[in-house]
């Protein structure tokens, strides 16, 4: 009977203890996570270097057979850019043009550190990456990761020497993203699918495949205009897109902070010398309207003289 109790009593001290641990800050937990993943990356990147020396290999003997189809490829890809070159460059002079007549606000500038994949988060439930580069190469949670074709995701956590990323089909994702050409905004979901979710679209929209998706920069998170990937599926009220990042081929993620939140207009700097306003300042006096003229009197006009007759 006494072991009964006592076995009672540690069941319940130990689903207290549970409970609690489930409603512990998660930036504690995060803080936690990135300390094992930094003291563990030394290990992950030795025991990543033959798996990256392999799939370069692979992809080496891969090239050699394709190699007449690719550079055929390449030469025609050439042409086509050659003949967009001179569109660009005109393009460009005209944007720069426009910008300046309509004084549109500079575009934030970007830093970025190229960080090498050494881990990935395993798992049916997470969608993340371990990349070698922490806080002493720049790296802040928060900050987006980019491939050379488009967003890979935000870095979760960041250690001293490596850091968690957050990839675009996890299924905590949520990215802000826009329909280009059309405008209409919507939020790309992930739900751990190689084609995450495109909701929150307006009502009556009309959604293609093929369709370029890009992200909207609604929540300062995203700048707007990075590319995301292309509508894939419409069934059902369901839209997928299929991400233009091969997770799958991805050993190399720029992680990218830019200077200023885009689309915050900051305050105006007053002139220097000039007087701050007091934050309790009661406002200026308005000047009085001045008082309306009296009316002036007019002059009486004199009576015409009749006209003397037969003289």
């Amino acid at each position: 009977m006494l072991a009964q109790r006592f076995a009672f009593l540690a069941l319940l001290v130990l689903s207290a203890g549970l409970i609690i641990l489930g409603k512990v800050d998660s930036l504690f937990i995060e803080r936690g996570r990135a300390v094992v993943v930094d003291l563990m990356a030394p290990v992950l990147d030795i025991a990543a270097q033959p798996l990256s020396t392999l799939k370069q290999g692979v992809a080496t003997v891969d090239g050699w057979f394709n190699l007449n189809a690719e550079n055929r490829a390449l030469r025609e890809e050439n042409e086509r850019l050659r003949a967009w070159a001179s569109t660009a460059r005109r393009l460009a002079i005209e944007n720069a043009t426009y910008r300046e007549l309509l004084h549109v606000r500079a575009e934030p500038e970007a830093r970025f550190v190229t960080a090498r994949i050494i881990a990935e988060g395993g798992g049916p439930f997470v969608r993340t990456v371990v990349v070698d580069a922490g806080s002493d190469a720049g790296v802040k949670a928060g900050q987006i990761g980019l491939s050379g074709t488009g967003v890979v995701g935000r870095v979760l956590a960041a250690g001293v020497l490596s850091s968690r990323l957050l990839l675009l089909t996890d299924l905590n994702s949520r990215v802000p993203v826009a329909l280009e050409g059309a405008g209409a905004r919507g939020v790309l979901e992930g739900d751990n699918s190689a084609l995450p979710r495109l909701s929150y679209l307006p009502a009556g929209i009309r959604v293609h495949p093929g369709d370029r998706v890009v992200t909207s920069g609604i929540g300062g998170m995203f700048p707007p205009g990075l590319p995301v990937g292309a509508v894939e599926t419409v069934a059902n009220g369901i839209v997928r897109v299929r991400p233009w990042v091969r997770f799958d081929k991805l050993d190399f993620i720029k992680i990218v902070e830019y200077d200023a939140e885009p689309g915050v207009i900051p305050d105006p700097v007053p002139p220097a010398g000039a007087p701050l306003p007091a934050l309790n300042a009661p406002p200026a006096p308005v000047a009085a309207a001045p008082a309306a003229a009296a009316p002036v009197a007019a002059a009486p006009v004199p009576a015409a003289k009749p006209a003397a007759g037969g003289q």
